[in-house]
C-alpha cells in the first residue's frame, strides 16, 4: 500500500477526506437524538416508557462505541489506519440503512450497537492519519478542521429530518447511502508513513494490554479518557433530554431535542474550529482546553439559572453549551500524541469511544438520583451529575502532560519487541 509523505498543508486530501468521514459519522451518531421522540413511539414506545426506551438505545449504541473502539483500535495499528476507515464504513452504513426497518425497541437497540461498532473507528483512525501526516506546529489545527467540519453533520441530520417530512426511516437509509459514498473518496487516500515504517519493524503493534502493563502508560491513559468526560454529559443528558428539562424548569412543553441538538453541534463544531487555533496561539493544548472548561461551567450555570426560561433561551443556551465542549478535536489528538506510532490508532480510537461508553454510567448516575434510590427532581439530579463529572475531569487536567510540541516519530514498549 502506498505511503503518505509528511504534508505541510492542512488542506490536502486525508485532511478533506477524514473531515468528511466524519462528517457522515456524526450525521449516524446523532441522528437518534434528533429522531427519537418519533422514531422510538413508532415502534412501541409509550409516553410513560419514552425515556427508559430511549435511555436503553443510546445505552445499547454507546456500548458499541466502546466496544468497536477497542476492535477498530487494534486493527488500526495492526492492518494500518486506511483499513479501519474502509471496514468501519461498511459495517456503520449497513447499520443504519437497516435501521430504516426495524419494528421493534429491541431491533432497535441491536441495530444501534451494530451502528455504534462501526462508527467507533472513524475519528480515531482519521486523526491518527492526520496527526502523523502533518507537523506537529499544524497538526493541531489540522484535526481541528476534521472535527469542525465533520461536526457539522449532526446540523445536517437535524435538517435531513426536516426536509423528509420527519421521515426518520428515510434519514437512517440515506445515512447509509452518505457512507457508501463516501468510500469511494478513500480510494486516493495513502496510508501513514510512520505506520508504514513501524509495520517493517519487529515493535508489538496494537497491543490493547499494553495501556495496562505500565504504570505510566496507564495513567496517561486513564487521564486521556476522564479529560474528555463533560462532552458526553453536556450532550447525552442536558441537550438530549432538553426538552424534559424545559418541562420542569419552565413549563415548556414544546421544547424540541432534535432542535437543541442541531444548536449544539453548530457551536460544538465552532468551537472546534477556534480551539485548533487558540491551541496555536498558546502553543498549548492544555491552556486551549483550560479555557473552554471554564466556559463550560459558566454555560452550565446559564443552563440551570432562571435565564432558562423560554424554549428560545433554551435553544441558545444550548449552542453556548455545544461552544464550551468543542473542544474533542483537541482531547482526540492529545490522545493520541500521548503514546508512541505502534499504539496511537488503539489509543486515538479507544479513548473517545470510552468516553462514549461511559454516557451509560453517567445516565446511570443520573437516572438513579431522579427516578429510583433519591427522587431528587430533574434539575437536582442534573446539577449533582454535572457537580461530579467535572470534579473528576478537573483532577484529570491537573494530572495530564503538555503535548503540543511532542515528535510523535516514536515507539512503546520498546522491552516488550518480540
Amino acid at each position: 500500500m502506498q505511503a503518505s509523505k509528511p504534508s505541510h498543508s492542512i488542506f490536502n486530501i486525508a485532511v478533506v477526506v477524514a473531515a468528511l468521514g466524519y462528517f457522515v459519522d456524526i450525521y449516524d451518531l446523532l441522528l437518534f437524538t434528533i429522531v427519537k421522540k418519533s422514531s422510538v413511539m413508532a415502534v412501541g414506545a409509550t409516553d410513560a416508557t419514552l425515556l427508559v426506551d430511549s435511555t436503553k438505545i443510546i445505552n445499547w449504541q454507546m456500548i458499541g462505541l466502546l466496544l468497536g473502539g477497542i476492535i477498530w483500535g487494534v486493527l488500526g495499528d495492526k492492518k494500518g489506519r486506511l483499513s479501519v476507515l474502509f471496514g468501519s464504513i461498511i459495517l456503520y452504513s449497513a447499520a443504519n440503512f437497516i435501521t430504516g426497518f426495524i419494528q421493534t425497541v429491541d431491533q432497535y437497540a441491536m441495530c444501534r450497537f451494530v451502528a455504534g461498532l462501526g462508527l467507533a473507528g472513524e475519528l480515531g483512525a482519521g486523526i491518527t492519519l492526520v496527526s502523523e501526516l502533518l507537523p506537529k506546529n499544524k497538526r493541531g489545527i489540522g484535526t481541528s478542521l476534521v472535527a469542525g467540519i465533520g461536526l457539522f453533520g449532526a446540523v445536517a441530520a437535524y435538517f435531513t429530518y426536516q426536509y423528509t417530512n420527519e421521515d426518520w426511516r428515510l434519514c437512517y437509509k440515506i445515512g447509509g447511502g452518505l457512507g457508501i459514498m463516501l468510500l469511494f473518496l478513500r480510494i486516493s487516500v495513502a496510508e501513514s508513513g510512520m505506520f508504514k515504517q513501524v509495520k517493517e519493524s519487529n515493535v508489538q503493534r496494537g497491543n490493547f494490554f499494553m495501556f495496562f502493563n505500565n504504570a505510566k502508560r496507564f495513567k496517561k491513559y486513564v487521564l486521556a479518557i476522564l479529560i474528555g468526560l463533560p462532552t458526553w454529559y453536556v450532550i447525552g443528558i442536558l441537550v438530549n433530554q432538553s426538552d424534559r428539562f424545559g418541562k420542569s424548569m419552565f413549563g415548556s412543553t414544546t421544547v424540541d431535542s432534535g432542535r437543541s441538538i442541531m444548536f449544539a453541534y453548530t457551536g460544538i463544531a465552532i468551537g472546534d474550529i477556534l480551539i485548533g487555533l487558540v491551541s496555536q496561539y498558546f502553543k498549548s493544548r492544555k491552556k486551549a482546553l483550560l479555557l473552554f472548561y471554564f466556559l463550560c461551567v459558566i454555560s452550565l450555570i446559564i443552563f440551570f439559572s432562571r435565564v432558562n426560561n423560554s424554549d428560545v433561551r433554551m435553544y441558545i443556551i444550548c449552542g453556548l453549551l455545544g461552544f464550551s465542549t468543542g473542544f474533542w478535536a483537541i482531547f482526540v489528538t492529545m490522545g493520541a500524541e500521548q503514546f508512541g506510532t505502534n499504539l496511537r490508532a488503539t489509543a486515538a480510537t479507544t479513548i473517545p469511544n470510552m468516553v462514549r461508553g461511559a454516557l451509560p454510567l453517567i445516565n446511570l448516575m443520573f437516572l438513579s438520583l431522579f427516578q429510583k434510590n433519591w427522587e431528587w427532581s430533574l434539575v437536582k439530579s442534573g446539577i449533582v451529575t454535572g457537580i461530579v463529572v467535572l470534579i473528576i475531569t478537573f483532577i484529570a487536567f491537573y494530572f495530564t502532560e503538555e503535548t503540543f510540541h511532542k515528535d510523535l516519530n516514536y515507539t512503546e514498549g520498546e522491552e516488550l519487541m518480540t
